[in-house]
């Protein structure tokens, strides 16, 4: 059976020696996160500081800093759901398995969240200002809550089976919120709540909201977990906790997960905003302050024992890697299911999770051509386009299963490899030049705006890819040096960009005229232009991070030998990609040294982190 609560899983960790107890005295504005992201990177245990800086509460960060722990907390429930995936892909299993079938039905039974009279977490009463006030980077706006689940129902048709658990960021102090009366509250497009909040202003009534932190577990993973729309979060949560989900009545308010740790409760009023932010994102940059729509908080509950879990994000890995690498173990197999053709689809960690989609599908459309072409895959592209959180991506590169049979999107390099030995840029790139992107993504035309490219490639090699840098290769004045990122990918560093937001940039036009019809570039289909090319090279991640969260495919890429026909864009010769950083760009994230100095002692000898800092 699961834990029904933060506390068991604490102490289920501590017994198996996957937990360590810090006493320093730490504060939780910047030291706090800064200790539990270098005890990530070094793939250590989860912490529970106890002593936290002028906090009531102990602080627990990095829970799932690791697949192998995140799988063992679920332990006594993955393979209930592993037998529901199959049935979902093969329902014949359950018939070559009766056992199977039989457990099929109990693992349904924990979809439904049950109501209960007593909740722990209405033992106490606080107030945000005596909440954790977690600061993650030094430019942050404010105190944040990390992990919260966001938990909204239907203004027009109430209840469970209409309710959303989402992870949304809460920023409980700064900024113009009042103190202990207001918490901003961002939601990216996109998300569940947004319908609610619709229905709220279509029927002009305030959206109610409970904001929990802590509990089951499961609470935790469900709130990220990226459901059909109608498909209740909670339903989740109890079949991956293994036990339905205990609700408790409040009167005045939504119902509450009566085993959370913390539970905030308010109103949105869906036609009012304050500015929220600058806060340290998953894309490794801040996002900046912007109106978002904010909680008029009532009132805040907590449990006698409370638990305050909290991670950091920042550029990837980090620890919300492993919720993504969770996530894709549970439903990687159900996505040949969605979209009728696909055999994967990757979004890729590294480069920010969605800036970049790799995807592997089948081409049919023509089985007895001599030779093959992208074209299902333009369709099944589409389709990956307008599924959920994957619309949000800018890069689709999609590949032919047919040519390759072994080849799988996880392989980044080799992936790479295939599509740039078969891509024939007069012909395989496909843009929607003016739609939406990831709200945390400022590399487009404005907020939630940006643009999309599909790579599809088909077919037999057309080329052989270099893996050195070409000799005597001649730069523009103002490029260089040039390095060799992936075979067949030259990143090139050039100067400052100037670009102006939504507009091409005169400079990388000139470089690629610079060329001409010279072939300078033989064996390098992709050329990379960055602020600083041994850093993107030295690394697939530094390749990853700086090409596709510093592009806007309709105004960062250009071609040698470019030419338009019949409104389609190409080039005879490399794809160019500015990867510089723009002036409209937000800033990157950088550690405080100072902490870093101060926390690094806590890894010296008779430290509690030695061998993890």
């Amino acid at each position: 059976m699961g834990y029904r609560n933060l506390q068991e899983c604490v102490a289920d960790l501590e017994r198996y020696g996957m937990l360590l107890r810090i006493n320093a005295p730490l504060d939780p504005r910047l030291e706090i996160g800064a200790v539990q992201r270098r005890v990530y990177r070094a793939g250590g245990p989860a912490l529970l500081f106890t002593n936290p800086v002028n906090c009531s509460f102990p602080l627990l960060g990095n829970l799932f800093g690791t697949l192998e722990r995140t799988r063992f907390i679920f332990r006594d429930s993955l393979a209930g759901i592993r037998r529901l995936v199959d049935a979902k892909i093969n329902p014949f299993s359950l018939i070559k398995h009766p056992l199977d079938a039989l457990k099929a039905p109990f693992a349904a039974y924990h979809l439904l969240p049950k109501t209960v009279s007593h909740a722990p977490v209405l033992e106490c009463r606080t107030t945000l200002s005596r909440l954790p006030q977690v600061v993650s980077w030094p430019n942050d706006g404010g105190a944040f809550i990390t992990l919260p689940q966001v938990y909204t129902e239907s203004p027009a048709t109430p209840g469970f089976g209409s309710s959303n658990l989402g992870m949304y960021r809460v920023q409980i102090s700064g900024n113009r919120y009042l103190p202990d009366r207001q918490a901003g509250l961002h939601y990216q497009i996109h998300r569940g709540i947004g319908a609610y909040h619709a229905e709220a202003i279509e029927r002009g009534d305030l959206l109610r909201v409970n904001v929990f932190v802590g509990g089951a577990p499961s609470m935790t993973v469900a709130a990220v977990m990226p459901l059909p729309e109608g498909m209740p979060e909670l339903s989740f949560a109890g079949l991956l906790g293994g036990h339905r989900i205990p609700m408790a009545n409040l009167p005045g308010h939504l119902p509450v997960s009566a085993e959370a740790d913390f539970c905030i409760c308010g109103v949105v009023d869906p036609r009012k905003t304050l500015p929220e932010g600058p806060f340290g994102d998953h894309l490794g940059y801040y996002s900046l302050a912007h109106d978002f729509p904010f909680i008029q908080v009532e009132a805040v509950y907590h449990r006698r024992d409370a638990i305050w879990p909290f991670t950091t994000v920042g550029r990837p890995p980090q620890e919300d890697t492993s919720f993504g690498a969770f996530i894709h173990e549970l439903t990687g197999p159900l996505i040949p299911t969605v979209v009728n053709g696909v055999r994967e689809v990757h979004a890729v960690d590294a480069a920010g999770v969605h800036p970049l989609l790799l995807a592997v599908a089948s081409e049919r459309y023509v089985p007895y051509a001599p030779e093959r072409r992208p074209q299902e895959l333009l369709t099944i592209a589409n389709a990956i386009l307008g599924q959920g959180q994957l619309s949000l991506a800018k890069f689709l590169f999609i590949a032919a299963h047919e040519d390759a049979p072994g080849l799988h999107t996880h392989d980044i390099a080799a992936f790479f490899r295939h599509v740039l030995e078969r891509a024939d840029w007069r012909t395989d790139l496909h843009f929607q030049t003016a739609t939406t992107i990831d709200t945390l993504d400022y590399s487009g035309n404005g907020l939630n705006e940006g643009s999309k490219v599909v790579i599809a490639a088909a077919g037999p090699k057309r080329r052989d890819l270099a893996t050195e840098a070409p000799a005597g290769l001649e730069l523009p004045p103002g490029f260089g040096p040039a390095a060799v990122c992936l075979p067949g990918i030259l990143a090139i560093q050039g100067p400052r960009s100037e670009q102006v937001r939504g507009e091409g940039d005169p400079a990388l036009e000139e470089f690629c005229r610079f060329y001409g019809e010279r072939t300078c570039f033989d064996g390098f289909p992709l050329v990379v232009i960055c602020d600083d090319s041994p850093f993107a090279a030295a690394t697939l991640n530094n390749f990853l991070w700086v090409t596709f969260t510093r592009s806007n495919p309709a105004t960062d890429l250009y071609g040698i030998g470019a030419s338009l026909r019949a409104k389609h864009w190409g080039c005879s010769g490399p794809l160019v990609i500015d990867a510089r950083v723009k002036p409209f760009h937000a800033p990157v994230l950088e550690d405080d040294p100072e902490v870093e100095r101060k926390i690094e002692v806590l890894g010296a000898n008779g430290g509690p982190l030695k061998g993890f800092i």
